[in-house]
């Protein structure tokens, strides 16, 4: 189906503006803590996009202390219950799938006909990326209304991370199904861990406006300065970065996506997940499989 007008515009959009000096401007105002500044931009979020506050640790917005801090706003305990069974793996996020399913031949399916190379979404590091080469994905689109901070899905061992720079398109699906290789263009940031359910990697995209992506290891991972590819040096003599499941591991500020790897034959998605299916953080999306 051939997109409309309106559509084609606000691609046509994406590829004129600058996108990085757009989203540096407005993360520099959601980062302001100018009571009348902050106040505004809350109140016109919370009222367009229903928020409920009701969930949230902090229920009165005019009481964080800037945008980004009632963007990614703490929700009150046992607000988000996580599945307790082992063989469960668990939404990272409150969002909606974008896709899932088995990666094919090395790519991964983004979206009517698209696709990209699971090398080339980790920076092109094949060593990386060998391990998933025919294992499963599952891309989760978080809207602006949902809870951004992002969690554990399973409990793993952090062995590296790594930064790559890129565009700063839009990831909502009118993106998705009109800019090639969308996912693997985009600045992101990616986490590696081991788990029982053997390796797996968190990628974390970067998208229009988004102000940032912070760790809970290391604070704000992007964007940078610099703009080659970075791994980060993980002290093997130190204590290592073990998270549990449902334990936070990082957040946006400002929407995003987030697309989780698995090794082949480790995890069968839930058959009732599908494209645009909502989910949310702690329920099971898949489980070990048999």
């Amino acid at each position: 189906m051939k997109r409309n007008m309106k559509d084609s515009l606000f691609i046509l959009f994406q590829h004129i503006v600058p996108q990085h000096l757009l989203s540096r401007l407005v993360g520099t105002i959601a980062d302001s803590e100018t009571p009348w500044v902050k106040n505004l931009f809350i109140r016109w979020f919370a009222k367009k996009y229903q928020i409920n506050m009701a969930e949230a640790r902090e229920e009165i917005p005019s009481n964080y202390p800037s945008f980004n801090a009632f963007f990614t706003r703490e929700l009150k305990e046992g607000a988000r219950p996580i599945d307790q069974d082992q063989s469960a793996v668990v939404s990272p996020a409150d969002g909606a799938i974008s896709q899932l399913g088995k990666i094919e031949s090395g790519r991964i399916f983004q979206a009517k006909g698209r696709g990209y190379a699971l090398t080339t979404l980790l920076g092109g590091d094949q060593q990386r990326a060998e391990p998933f080469v025919k294992g499963s994905f599952a891309t989760i689109y978080l809207s602006p209304r949902d809870y951004h901070r992002v969690h554990m899905p399973v409990a793993g061992t952090l062995t590296h991370t790594t930064y790559i720079p890129g565009d700063l398109f839009s990831v909502n699906q009118t993106t998705a199904e009109g800019v090639e290789q969308l996912f693997a263009r985009n600045e992101r940031l990616v986490a590696y861990f081991d788990t029982e359910f053997g390796p797996m990697a968190m990628v974390l995209v970067g998208a229009m406006i988004v102000a940032g992506i912070e760790t809970v290891w290391s604070g704000q991972e992007a964007p940078r300065l610099k703009k080659p590819i970075h791994t980060p040096f993980i002290n093997e003599t130190s204590s290592p970065i073990r998270l549990e499941k449902g334990e936070e591991m990082g957040r946006f500020k400002l929407g995003s996506t987030v697309i989780l790897l698995f090794g082949e034959d480790r995890i069968s998605w839930d058959e009732s997940l599908d494209a645009t299916s909502p989910v949310q953080l702690g329920k099971t999306i898949a489980s070990a499989s048999s």
